[in-house]
């Protein structure tokens, strides 16, 4: 069994931006040696949330969009009450998705449909550095 652990760190803009972190994803399972088994990314953090999406435009601003619907900035959330960043939109938001997935491994490659792409989505309504960790399980090439 082979468990490694890379870093994944990035700048957001803020406010739904969504980061494509597929490519490193790829490369953090190809240093690890794994050859079958799983990758977990997480993000430390409350304000953040990590889920997989085609890259399609279109796609995109429909999801951010339903986001802005389903959870608006401007309702009257508790936690503003004692926090001056006002972001209890971003802390719902984050909470709905999660904050990781976990994806498997076969042959060394992340196993992904043709379209998906795993993405982070910041949810904070301010640039944040983030930085997330990827676990890789598995079976290496001595097994």
């Amino acid at each position: 069994m082979v468990i490694k652990t890379g870093a994944i760190k990035f700048k957001t803009k803020g406010s739904l931006d969504i980061v494509d972190i597929t490519g490193e994803l790829h490369k953090i399972v190809k240093r690890s040696d794994v050859l079958d088994g799983i990758v977990n990314v997480f993000i430390p953090g409350a304000t953040g949330a990590i889920t997989a999406i085609e890259l399609e435009s279109g796609l995109i601003e429909d999801f951010k969009e339903f986001l802005k619907r389903i959870i608006p900035e401007d309702y009257p959330y508790k936690h503003n009450l004692s926090h001056a960043d006002r972001n209890g939109h971003s802390h719902v938001r984050a909470s709905l998705l999660g904050p990781s997935i976990t994806i498997p491994v076969r042959d060394g490659a992340l196993v992904l449909g043709t379209w998906q792409n795993i993405v982070f989505i910041e949810m904070d309504n301010r640039p944040r550095s983030r930085s997330l960790v990827a676990t890789v399980i598995g079976h290496g090439r001595a097994y």
